[in-house]
């Protein structure tokens, strides 16, 4: 019998490593490289009683010739050129039926490509969305996969235990072929970008709107994660505003710059949702947040041009409870918004995207696990096409939570708080309940400079407006 190990894994950086130990840990023996050999040594040097389980390899014809056939080989190098070269140098040393996965922070459309490509060569290829950070990957992370049916049933099993557990149940589970599995991550990651967006201007409205002190904002967030809100990004977010700088001895909160860093896929998501024809503006006012916050400089210049804001919050026009409950409703508009990007995407796409699954594999190991996540999973699998809005309780939180979302957004908007995600969320609500909107003006305005035509009400043919030729 056989005794090399089945897997191998490229790329023993932070993620890498920690999802190296974790499939070790699980019982799958494995091999690892990683181009600077010196890593690999001490990576395997610092693994303790995993280190039986792990196989060291120095050269890429090392590692391949260590995992014994068919292998599954792991990629955990950054995101794109990086991706394909990796492949390329690994393509000729690789036999029929072995397979590669790239489980890192893939575009999915670099995930098509790349499973097209491998179509006319022996290796397979299959692209993987893995969230939860370093503690994630280490011990359980929620894992979206993309690929064929045949993939999943080879290395499914291996996936599922490397997972994290909601109850027992595996977080892990096949969203479709090809890029499906990186198309499901990049929209988690949107929803993540709207989240800590919605989280941060809540933290806005205390900290310079109430002038709460940290302590006393950490309070009401640990309040907060034992109701409605209760999820990961709130939880650490009272444990944020809680902590003390090492150096000041002063909040941390109070030495950090205020610029917020970005990999891409809040950006993505986005992109590839104006190119859907789905309006996600929460997220998209979360990356516009995001960009804005570089721009320091110019932020300053704003503020000696036209006068530093903001402003107090008037008094009695917004408390921690009103906010609370804003951030309910504001959090359910978001969610919808992405799970309604899902829902385009699978017909575009010709996915099954098992809607309500993936709302189970969200509610551990990932960055957005929260318990609304359970509510939504049921809505999904009764409407998996549904627009969330209208599941319950989902109507019904809104109707309760509403008034507190525009209460909240007018009373920023006149203290000079900006409140993008919260204001998109509410302005999306708006019109997604107006039954009439003015886009007949802007079908009017298209005809007339441009000829475009427009609908009748009645449905009767009218190729063009009165204006005729008005627009010359």
């Amino acid at each position: 019998m056989d005794d090399k190990p089945g897997y191998g894994l490229i790329g023993l950086g932070t993620m890498g490593a920690a999802l190296a130990l974790n499939i070790a840990e699980k019982g799958y023996p494995i091999a690892v490289f990683n181009r600077t050999g010196s890593k690999t040594d001490e990576f395997i040097a610092d693994a303790g009683d995993l280190t039986p389980r792990l196989t060291p390899a120095k050269t890429l014809e090392e590692l391949v010739k260590a995992i014994q056939a068919p292998r599954t080989i792991i990629l955990m190098v950054p995101a794109g050129a990086p991706v394909d070269q990796q492949i390329k140098a690994l393509a000729p040393l690789l036999e029929q039926g072995d397979l590669i996965i790239d489980a890192g922070n893939a575009n999915f459309a670099n995930t098509e490509r790349r499973t097209e490509e491998a179509a006319g060569q022996l290796y397979d290829f299959m692209g993987i969305g893995v969230s939860g950070g370093e503690e994630g990957a280490r011990h359980g992370p929620s894992i979206m996969v993309g690929g064929q049916q045949e993939h999943w049933d080879r290395v499914g099993e291996m996936l599922q235990a490397i997972s994290a557990k909601y109850e027992g149940t595996p977080c892990a589970a096949l969203m479709g072929s090809g890029g499906a599995g990186h198309f499901v991550k990049m929209v988690h990651n949107g929803i993540e970008y709207a989240d800590m967006q919605m989280i941060a201007e809540s933290y806005a409205l205390m900290r310079d709107g109430l002038d709460l002190g940290t302590d006393r904002i950490a309070a009401i967030f640990e309040t907060w994660n034992e109701g409605r809100l209760a999820s990961y990004l709130i939880e650490i977010s009272g444990k944020v505003a809680r902590a003390t700088d090492p150096i000041s001895g002063g909040p941390i909160l109070d030495e950090i710059r205020d610029t917020a860093g970005q990999k891409g896929t809040g950006r993505w998501t986005a992109i590839e949702a104006q190119q859907l024809g789905v309006p996600v503006p929460v997220i998209e006012a979360a990356v516009a947040a995001r960009n804005l916050s570089s721009r320091i400089d110019e932020r300053k210049k704003g503020a000696e041009t036209f006068g530093a804001m903001p402003k107090a919050l008037p008094e009695g026009s917004v408390d921690p409870d009103l906010l609370e409950r804003a951030l309910i409703a504001g959090k359910i508009l978001c969610y919808a918004q992405g799970f309604q990007m899902l829902a385009q995407a699978a017909k575009q796409y010709s996915w099954d995207l098992p809607m309500s699954t993936i709302a189970r594999i969200w509610r551990e190991g990932c960055i957005i696990r929260s318990d609304m996540l359970n509510d939504m999973a049921t809505a999904l699998e009764t409407a998996p096409d549904g627009n969330l809005i209208f599941a319950e309780p989902f109507t019904g939180l809104l109707r309760e939570n509403e008034q507190a979302l525009r209460d909240v957004v007018l009373a920023a908007t006149g203290a000079g708080i900006a409140v993008p995600a919260l204001a998109s969320g509410l302005w999306w609500f708006d019109l997604m309940r107006t039954p009439r909107t003015p886009a007949n003006m802007i079908q009017g305005q298209r005809d007339f400079f441009g000829a475009h035509g427009y609908e009748r009400l009645d449905g009767k043919d009218a190729p063009h407006g009165p204006w005729g030729s008005a627009a010359g």
